[in-house]
Formats: C-alpha cells, structure tokens, sequence
C-alpha cells in the first residue's frame, strides 16, 4: 500500500486499460496529472510485464502528491486507476538532481569460444513527453493561468468552446479532462475540424468553474488550450 511508502516525485499508476496504444496512453496520462504540475517524464511499456502500468514523474513531491489524493480511483478509459507512490528514484529526477548513476548490465549471453563479443545497443530511454514544454510558471500547476482575454466581456454560457486543441485530441482525452467538474454533460467534437470543440454543462456557473480553472492549460506540451464561453 502507498501509505507505507515515502511520498516521491513518481508515481506508480497502475490497472490501466491494456488495449490503449502506448503513444495515445501517455498523451492522454500527461493530459490529466499535468494540471497538478510539471511533468519530467511519462513512462510505458507495452511488454507483458509492464502492461497496464505507467509512471508519471513530477518536478515535485507535493505535485506527486496531490495528484495522487485527487485521481486515485479516476476512471481512465473505463477503468479505476490504482495510484501509489513509487519504491524508488527515477532516472529522470535523478539526472535532474545529478545523482543518477547507469546501471549494471545484467548476465550477459553465453558466446562460444573465441567468438568476439557482440555490441549491445544501449538501452533506449523513453523520452520525457514534457521535453518540449516551455518552462512552467512559479508555483506549479500549468492549469488555470490568467489567459489574453478580448476587450468585448464575454456572456457566461453553460456550453464552453475548446480552441488550439492538437490534432490527437479525441472525445475520450476531453471527456476525462472535464468530467471530473460538477454537472458535466458532454463533449462535442466538430467533424472535419481536429483544433475546436464544445463542452455543455448544466449551468453556466458550473461551466465557468471549468473555463477558470483549465483556460490555458497544456493538453500536449506544444498546444495551449484556449477555453471562451461559447456565443449564445
């Protein structure tokens, strides 16, 4: 159980639905923890030992942390997920804090006599999805940051318009990125068009709960999403 581990930077996230592709399972994992704070590093494998389980790497231990309280048991595309506090350093955090040192090889093959020993590929790191992030604001969570607004005040409205959104954005990211506000309703995606979107909710009040607090926020590293109440 997590409470018998000491808070870290990582987290161990675990019972994930093993039928996601890797690259749309990390996307869709750096969408929902990155509003808690920067992420260094989002690892999966889609080995039979490692599947169905990710690690999320944060820049701190209190982002690590209330991410954990706050999605501990989300369902992620159809399932809970089970959230723990990870055994050990990351290699990400550890390079960052200059403590990392490579591991041991393990027992190498058996080769015959005389024959000369085949190089190794070194093992391939799996890139940080936040590389490419520019450097988030003091304080942590890249959610909810003031937004440019136009001089025209715009009319509360409980549907929501989506806008900057990255060509990978499904219903389902939306969905899991909205639901878990009050009176969400749906989300609706225009056909032919991958960067607009609208999200209803029941009221106006709760609608604008959502836009203040996920207007700006970074559902890939490279797109921002701008959130305007839409016109009525």
């Amino acid at each position: 159980m997590s409470i018998d581990i000491p808070p870290n930077q990582t987290l161990y996230v675990n019972n994930l639905n093993e039928k996601v592709k890797k690259e749309e399972l990390k996307r869709s994992l750096y969408a929902i923890f990155s509003q808690f704070g920067p992420i260094l590093d989002i690892i999966a494998m889609k080995t039979l030992k490692m599947r169905g389980q990710a690690f999320v790497v944060f820049e701190d231990i209190s982002s690590a942390t209330n991410a954990l309280r706050a999605m501990q048991g989300f369902p992620f595309y159809e399932k809970p997920m089970k959230i723990a506090y990870c055994k050990s350093k990351s290699d990400a955090v550890a390079k960052k804090d200059g403590t990392f040192v490579p591991r041991e090889k393990k027992v190498r093959e058996k080769r015959k006599p005389d024959e000369a020993p085949k190089p190794k590929p070194s093992k391939k790191h799996v890139p940080a999805v936040s590389e490419a992030a520019p450097p988030a604001p003091a304080g942590g969570a890249s959610f909810g940051m003031p937004h440019a607004t136009s001089n025209q005040e715009e009319l509360p409205n409980k549907i929501l318009f989506l806008t900057n959104l990255p060509e990978e954005t499904t219903e389902l990211m939306l969905s899991m990125l909205f639901n878990q506000f009050p009176a969400y309703k749906e989300v609706r995606l225009v056909p032919g068009r991958h960067d607009i979107a609208f999200v209803e909710f029941e009221s106006e009040m709760q609608a604008a709960t959502a836009r203040n607090s996920l207007n700006g926020f970074k559902i890939t590293p490279t797109h921002q999403m701008n959130i305007a109440f839409a016109k009525k």
